[in-house]
């Protein structure tokens, strides 16, 4: 009996084993492994995402930046009217909510008073220091003369210039005029050179009322600069610039008289094919005249100006 006991001491006292498990055996198991095909179809999906974050940045960029394109603004206004003996007085106007003017410009009266207002809208390039010569000639003609800056250019608000841009500060400035001087809108006369000269057939064709338009040398396609870039192939061009510039539509719409301008010896008025298609479209009375580069240019601009001033209605007057 003491012998058996004994026995089963020794038993109890012996570790146990483990169970062998299901399906185990003493060679161990290959470690899991990654096909080839989920490699590259990962791989695949990552270059794709890089790329697309990559595109969609150059898409930021270009909508950010593409109004360098076609406008070059300068902030330092370096010369004035007095630079040319023009007597004139600084204004301010289109405040914010803030009570801050948004708009810088000059108004030049004429001598005498009681003749038309001129509306001077300068190109994309500089800013109104950079226009003395025109407004001295429209001076000269018996205007007076009001000119300014849009917004990003002079010393008006900073802002980056855009087609709706341009259209507020132009129509702020005819409110201007209007609700501040109290000049008739029937004698004020709208004058734009470059895209300016765009600008002011667009204005012309919202305000029938007005006395005319003069345009020097309107540009033909404003969009080429921003749509003909190369990095504009790249991205959405037309889906992320919103100026359109469509000069041939709003000429059309166009019921007050004009003045048209073009600096080129090739050309003759004569020629019926060769002007322009935005003037072609004018309905109302319109005049064309071709400016030959010469030491005269400016005196056949002054002569023409002057003549087509004088055929305006009386109510202009």
């Amino acid at each position: 009996m003491k012998k058996a006991k004994s026995s089963e001491k020794t038993r109890a006292s012996a570790p146990a084993r483990p169970a062998p498990t299901r399906g185990s055996n003493s060679a161990s198991e290959p470690p899991p492994t990654v096909s080839g095909k989920w490699l590259l179809s990962a791989g695949a999906i990552a270059i794709a995402a890089a790329v697309l974050c990559a595109w969609g940045t150059l898409c930021i960029l270009f909508w950010q930046g593409s109004w360098q394109l076609l406008y070059h603004p300068a902030s330092t206004v370096d010369r004035s009217p007095a630079s040319v003996n023009l007597p004139f007085e600084s204004v301010g106007f289109a405040t914010n909510a803030a009570g801050e003017p948004q708009l810088r410009g000059w108004w030049i009266p004429a001598s005498p008073e009681g003749r038309l207002t001129a509306v001077y809208f300068h190109g994309a390039d500089g800013n109104i220091g950079d226009t003395l010569d025109a407004l001295s000639g429209l001076h000269a003609a018996g205007l007076s003369v009001f000119a300014f800056d849009y917004r990003g250019y002079g010393k008006s608000q900073f802002a980056h210039p855009s087609e709706a841009r341009w259209r507020e500060d132009a129509e702020s400035a005819l409110g201007y005029l209007t609700g501040t001087r109290h000049i008739p809108a029937n004698t004020i006369v709208l004058v734009g050179k470059d895209l300016g000269a765009n600008l002011a057939l667009e204005v012309a064709a919202a305000h029938p009322d007005l006395a005319g338009v003069v345009v020097e040398q309107p540009l033909e396609s404003p969009r080429a600069a921003i749509f003909n870039d190369p990095r504009a192939r790249l991205v959405p061009a037309h889906l992320l610039v919103s100026d359109r510039w469509q000069t041939t539509i709003a000429a059309s719409n166009v019921l007050i008289p004009s003045l048209w301008f073009y600096w080129t010896p090739e050309r003759s008025a004569a020629s019926e094919q060769d002007r322009p298609e935005a003037y072609n479209k004018v309905a109302a009375r319109k005049t064309l005249v071709w400016l030959a580069n010469s030491p005269d240019e400016r005196q056949q601009f002054q002569s023409a100006l002057s003549g087509w001033i004088d055929q305006l209605p009386p109510s202009a007057h």
